[in-house]
């Protein structure tokens, strides 16, 4: 048995978009969490591809993210649950995720790799440091974030900052919405 997905919490999944020579990158990760607020920071711990290589992430992050040191990171609803599923699919790294499952993406962020289209929500994200965690089979890398995109369709409150989105979640194999929402008691 796998230990650490099927027990826990259910959490965002992060979809990570990349850049290298032209081939746009865009792959999911259930390891993802936000650091802290100062720095913004988040983590995603990548692993490895079937065959024990690096997957494409992983390797434009090392090659590409530490030159322009950027990669955009989508948040997932349940109309891009498909599409998002399908792209963690291993390919050739000539090839793009984007073509091969039709996968809309637009630049919306000068600088930053583009997100997928109808994401509600993005973060578009420096590398910060990688984490060596000896004997683990990922590799967990932190970004800052430098900006964020969301939808205006999902803002309900601008004052408070409250949205209304449910993104999907991992829950061992399978994948979950948020739920309900519960509004906290008051403190007195």
């Amino acid at each position: 048995m796998k230990h650490g997905t099927t027990g826990k919490t259910k959490q965002p999944i992060a979809w990570v978009v990349t850049q290298n020579n032209g081939v746009t990158n865009i792959a999911p990760f259930s390891y993802f969490m936000g650091l802290s607020s100062e720095p913004a920071t988040m983590m995603i711990s990548i692993g490895h591809k079937s065959d024990g290589s690096e997957k494409d992430t992983l390797k434009n992050i090392r090659e590409t993210i530490r030159e322009t040191k950027k990669c955009t990171i989508c948040m997932v609803d349940e109309k891009l649950l498909e599409k998002m599923h399908f792209s963690s699919k291993e390919l050739h790294s000539s090839k793009s995720e984007t073509d091969e499952f039709n996968i809309v993406t637009k630049n919306i962020a000068d600088g930053f790799p583009p997100v997928a289209e109808g994401t509600p929500s993005a973060f578009f994200c420096e590398f910060y440091q990688e984490i060596e965690l000896k004997g683990s089979k990922t590799i967990p890398l932190v970004v800052e974030i430098k900006q964020q995109y969301i939808a205006d369709e999902i803002i309900v409150d601008k004052q408070k900052f409250t949205l209304d989105y449910e993104p999907v979640a991992r829950v061992g194999k399978s994948y979950a919405l948020l739920g309900k929402r519960i509004t906290p008691p008051t403190i007195i």
